[in-house]
């Protein structure tokens, strides 16, 4: 196996009570040839049987672990996660993704991108959904387009937590992520902020391909959703998308400048 070791890059995974999911990401990481300028763990009060792991695994795989006391929620943990970061680029991944062979020559290219455009701003692996506007770009990526009066409201995800590489002063464009909500909210204001921020990003167009999204039965997801946004019942999902559709443009065409007055 070839060793990639990305000098320039710091690993930072958020985690909460899911430590067997992060070891089986650290140890994809190390099976795949992936090393870093570092590995950054950011806890968020994981129950003391995981935090005792999160200490046991700091040593096998050379990690810091900044922890805390008290759940702050997803916000506080991706910033202070982020502030302990000293490399120009940081590869964000939640712990319960596994990346695949063929992502270190992706990331690799990843960075010959940022280098080549000083206006990107994220380079992103991972997709629920086909991005609506899209343009295609190189290295097997596409341009992720935001035109503001385009109706499909699903323009708002250019940005998202699932796995990306950021530049590492990413908070002194978008800001910092919202702490004290959910985890959708807080994702929600970054999506905000990022269109808002005239943000850049470009989408690997295998974005099923490079990172697989795994919850197994004993360390299931730990975001919780109200019912009504997830249940598939056909009159909830159209009520559901109809609402999206209208708070969404919304909120792109006149609330950019209120919410960044308010929160940033």
């Amino acid at each position: 196996m070839t060793a990639h070791t990305f000098e320039n890059i710091t690993l930072l995974v958020t985690h909460y009570n899911r430590s067997s999911s992060l070891e089986r990401l650290l140890s994809a990481m190390k099976m795949h040839g992936l090393g870093f300028a570092g590995i950054i763990v950011s806890d968020d009060g994981s129950s003391q049987e995981h935090f005792q792991k999160l200490t046991d695994l700091a040593a096998v795989y050379n990690f810091t672990l900044v922890g805390t006391e008290v759940n702050g929620g997803l916000g506080y943990n991706i910033n202070k996660g982020q502030d302990a970061v000293k490399t120009p680029f940081t590869l964000y991944v939640q712990e319960d993704f596994i990346p695949s062979g063929r992502f270190a020559t992706v990331l690799a290219d990843s960075v010959a991108l940022f280098n080549a455009d000083q206006d990107l701003d994220l380079v992103r692996y991972f997709a629920n959904f086909r991005f609506p506007y899209m343009k295609n770009f190189k290295k097997g990526f596409s341009k992720l387009l935001v035109p503001i009066f385009a109706l499909d409201y699903h323009k708002i995800y250019a940005y998202s937590d699932n796995p990306h590489l950021r530049r590492s002063t990413f908070f002194e464009k978008f800001g910092r992520y919202r702490e004290g909500l959910t985890g959708d909210r807080t994702e929600y204001y970054m999506c905000i902020s990022f269109i808002k921020n005239k943000g850049k990003a470009v989408l690997y167009n295998g974005f099923k391909t490079l990172f697989k999204h795994v919850n197994t039965p004993s360390e299931r997801s730990t975001m919780r959703r109200e019912s009504w946004r997830s249940h598939d019942n056909p009159v909830l999902a159209f009520v559901r998308n109809a609402y999206r559709q209208v708070r969404y443009n919304y909120d792109i065409l006149f609330k950019l400048t209120l919410i960044s007055a308010l929160y940033y």
